[in-house]
């Protein structure tokens, strides 16, 4: 018959014990907890991206912003200023630019996605700290809807109104024909999603990202700069990384 010592000192890895104040851990215990590791790691992609996604759900959904304070597992924080923010597709989106041009333009989600594109890869980095690396952006160069337009003499900076009825944004006219001032159609090499302000966004690559409005539906070309929704509430209105709203982050682009 197998004693209790017995038992003990066959489940320890031929190791005895000899100080009399415990045994030692069993084979199978240590192979278990190596066991439930692995399938941890194996499991973490899947377990972030259903965390990512079920925030996204909720944060579409929530008119207090409490689930915009939470990380998620790409990294970002969904914000909003409105209660909620009605979808738009390839059936009923619509961007104009008026304003002081010389042709006042109508671009369905077809004729963007028509257009010549750029992509490029940059961090995102919010005011409030967070910060996602290399994250790729799509989409129109904002100076070739410019030129489209044509603008006129007397224009020197762009707002930009969005769909959701309340946010708005701004830039000299400088600055919004960079190379890397985009309206993007694709985040993340897919679609922007409708948390993210899709189907089309602005993209302003050397700003904070509240410079990147969400839900892009108006471009308007005018005489000065008009401060944006986030401007008008205390935040620079020339928002360069690491050059404004009192922080010292690394730049996100030249």
């Amino acid at each position: 018959m197998e004693t209790a010592d017995s038992a003990r000192a066959a489940d320890t890895d031929g190791t005895a014990d000899t100080d009399g104040e415990g045994s030692p851990v069993g084979r199978r215990l240590v192979l278990g907890m190596l066991g439930l590791g692995a399938a941890g790691l194996a499991a973490a992609p899947y377990l972030q991206r259903g965390t990512e996604s079920a925030l996204s759900a909720v944060s579409g959904k929530d008119p207090t912003g409490v689930t915009g304070l939470l990380p998620n597992g790409g990294g970002f924080r969904y914000y909003s200023v409105a209660a909620s923010v009605p979808h738009r597709g390839a059936s009923d989106y619509a961007l104009t630019v008026g304003g002081l041009v010389e042709h006042p333009t109508r671009h369905s989600l077809g004729d963007l996605r028509a257009m010549p594109q750029r992509r490029i890869v940059r961090d995102v980095q919010c005011v409030t700290g967070w910060r996602v690396p290399n994250t790729p952006f799509e989409g129109v160069r904002l100076s070739h809807l410019l030129d489209l337009a044509g603008v006129r003499p007397e224009a020197t900076a762009v707002r930009f109104t969005c769909f959701d009825g309340l946010y708005s944004e701004s830039l000299t006219l400088e600055q919004a024909r960079r190379d890397d001032v985009l309206v993007a159609l694709r985040m993340q090499d897919k679609p922007v999603s409708h948390q993210h302000g899709g189907p089309v966004r602005l993209y302003v690559a050397p700003m904070y990202f509240y410079k990147s409005a969400k839900w892009l539906s108006g471009i308007s070309l005018t005489r000065e700069v008009v401060p944006g929704y986030w401007e008008k509430r205390g935040y620079d209105v020339d928002a360069w990384v690491g050059r404004s709203n009192g922080r010292d982050d690394a730049p996100t682009a030249a």
